[in-house]
């Protein structure tokens, strides 16, 4: 299990938010859309139950813009 892997949809939006996400629109099915005003990134953040792969959460922290290392640390 990699330092990313075990994170939940909750968690995830939460940190999202501290960085200025803000939910955008419904995409299809039970994917969400989340944009910042401030970057002008977007990024798709399914909600679904259970963890997140850890493949799924870098490419929504590739889409934001955000590091690894920035959204680990608090």
């Amino acid at each position: 299990m990699g330092r990313l892997s075990g994170f939940k949809y909750r968690k995830i939006v939460k940190r999202l938010k501290q960085f200025g996400f803000v939910f955008d629109r419904q995409a299809a099915g039970s994917h969400e859309i989340w944009y910042n005003s401030e970057t002008k990134c977007s990024t798709t953040v399914p909600n679904h139950p259970g963890d997140m792969p850890e493949g799924t959460l870098r490419a929504i922290l590739k889409q934001a813009n955000i590091s690894p290392e920035e959204f680990l640390n608090d």
